[in-house]
């Protein structure tokens, strides 16, 4: 008899506690129901528990199925509660020792807690017994390790691996990737084809992230490719990983075909290809397809909200973001977020309604961050509201809420600067270091013939950087030659004149975009990825270039995509 409810379960089990003590007390007996229990969908792990603990003798199944169940279920703690009642108990008979599966299971559970201090016990212990070379074990601690961002530690597991397995390569590159080094990944996925692994989906998908994240389409393409030679392409994962790779690479009707052929969409499917929209400033398509969705009647989710509010947002549809935002509980069920209430902040500051976002922070019915506020301290700073930004700065006393928030330290440091304030901005900068903070350093990545290359402002080290620095000179005096004029206004730095054209110079972006010149081909697009929002000047310097050089060149910066195309950007300096 299989099983599909808890119903049919409670059934099956008062039949064998009808059938007699000799049925009560076989485990065996009671497997299919406790296993049903613990985890399925539809299953009751409080029911399974209560089996287990009438059980008068066991085996490490039961445990292991329960420690299994709690590490993917919401209350993961209880798994390290299981795993030490088995580890400490004195007679096997009651509750067997844990084996190597009972390991694997509550590493799991260590890696959705995050608990690196209880992980790193486990992988003494594990030592300890001898389980060391056990390969799902090492891919637990690859997996564990990865989760709670010590990449590093997890490559030396890797490294000394002499049995890895696709689930092995997976969860090194899936670590690679979540750590913010995904050019290491890509490389990781080029030794694992090399070497005569054959890549699953999970790692198709993983590899494609590192892909969007770099901006590497030439990469993306291949993994496209091999991806439809081993039929992975027909798993909905992997199609919505190749539509959110193709829209951050900014090949978004790539992305819309991908989407048209997938047959099984899912709101995942559906929310990749919305937000992709957005991030283009595409978005009456984005709402177009949103509506689409509703059609289908799938149900959006959080992130599908947020997609929808950031296509309003890009261009300033405020009737309508708050349209969907007022109905997303009632509606679809979607309770806001501080990322929901961040949308609407942004678009009314973008939009100068400093008051009314001043208001919808205040009425908020959860807890404002810090980033709320920067979007509305920002904000008068850009609209010439210095009095608010006072005002402000008193109350809201933003560099004690957010202590450890470098964004509030670079905000208000910027703004200082910006109005000539050096000494305040001295104070800030003092703070900064008082508690140990760094600024973040532009960077932009660069796709040139499958090698992805990446500059930071000012950078010298890269292979050809007298060249770049040459054709960057030569770009500059051009420009000028054409009316281009720096804006020596986004240099919030106490330095001369010359010094603040020589600095926005080496923005890591304009690096970038001369290395594109030298070497992509004369009428081919140039696509940078960079990791902060855009300056005023760099915005200027690219419409600059693509009227004088006649190229497109496509940038996704931390907010959205800009096309610049015959001295215009798409955006129509709107961001």
């Amino acid at each position: 008899m299989e099983i599909a409810s808890m119903s049919q379960a409670m059934q099956l089990h008062a039949q064998i506690l009808k059938a007699g003590k000799e049925e009560q007390t076989n485990p065996k007996t009671l497997s299919k129901v406790f296993t049903f229990s613990a985890l399925s969908s539809s299953g009751d792990l409080n029911y399974a528990r209560l089996i287990l603990r009438s059980l008068q003798t066991t085996n490490s199944y039961y445990f292991n199925t329960l420690i299994r169940a709690h590490a993917h279920g919401p209350h993961p703690i209880q798994a390290l509660s299981l795993f030490l009642s088995m580890y400490n108990n004195q007679n096997p008979h009651i509750t067997p020792k844990p084996d190597k599966f009972t390991y694997t299971f509550t590493l799991k559970a260590c890696a959705k807690l995050r608990r690196i201090h209880e992980g790193r016990q486990f992988h003494g212990l594990i030592h300890k017994i001898g389980f060391r070379k056990d390969r799902h074990i090492q891919n637990s601690l690859i997996h564990f390790y990865s989760s709670c961002e010590e990449p590093d530690c997890a490559y030396v597991i890797f490294e000394k691996m002499c049995n890895r397995d696709v689930v092995s390569w997976t969860s090194i590159i899936d670590g690679f990737v979540d750590d913010g080094r995904p050019i290491e990944a890509i490389r990781l996925f080029d030794q694992m084809v090399n070497d005569g692994f054959n890549p699953n989906d999970a790692t198709v998908v993983s590899v494609l992230r590192a892909c969007a994240n770099t901006g590497a389409i030439t990469i993306g393409q291949r993994i496209h490719r091999l991806a439809e030679e081993r039929n992975l392409t027909s798993k909905t994962n992997v199609s919505t990983a190749l539509i959110d790779m193709y829209a951050k690479c900014g090949c978004i009707d790539s992305a819309n075909l991908v989407f048209n052929e997938t047959e099984n969409k899912d709101v995942f499917c559906w929310t990749a290809m919305v937000s992709g929209l957005a991030s283009h400033g595409r978005s009456e398509e984005a709402i177009n397809l949103f509506s689409q969705m509703e059609m289908h009647e799938l149900k959006p989710d959080e992130r599908t909200i947020t997609a929808v509010l950031s296509a309003c947002r890009n261009v300033g549809w405020i009737t309508k973001a708050f349209s969907y935002f007022r109905n997303m509980k009632k509606k679809y069920g979607v309770k806001p977020t501080i990322q929901h209430y961040g949308c609407i902040v942004d678009l009314l500051s973008r939009a100068g309604h400093l008051n009314d976002a001043e208001e919808f922070i205040k009425t908020m019915p959860i807890e404002p961050d810090a980033v709320l506020w920067r979007s509305l301290l920002w904000a008068s700073k850009i609209h010439g509201d210095n009095n608010r930004f006072e005002r402000l700065m008193k109350e809201l006393q933003l560099l004690e809420m957010g202590s450890t928030d470098i964004g509030s330290y670079v905000l208000i440091g910027n703004i200082y600067a910006s109005v000539g304030k050096w000494s305040h901005k001295a104070k800030v900068r003092e703070l900064m270091n008082q508690n140990e903070l760094l600024k973040p350093m532009g960077s932009s990545k660069i796709e040139v013939d499958g090698v992805v290359h990446e500059f930071s402002a000012g950078h010298s080290g890269h292979p050809e950087a007298k060249r770049i620095y040459r054709k960057l000179c030569e770009i500059d005096e051009e420009l000028r030659e054409n009316g281009y004029c720096p804006k020596l206004s986004e240099v919030l730095l106490d330095i001369d004149d010359e010094e603040k054209a020589f600095q926005l110079r080496h923005h890591s972006e304009k690096l970038a975009v001369a290395f594109g010149l030298i070497k992509r081909s004369q009428g081919s697009d140039i696509r940078i990825v960079k990791n902060l929002r855009s300056c005023e000047d760099c915005h200027s310097f690219m419409k600059a270039i693509s009227k004088v050089y006649e190229r497109q060149i496509i940038v996704r910066d931390r907010i959205r995509f800009h096309y610049f195309k015959d001295g215009e950007c798409a955006c129509k300096d709107y961001w």
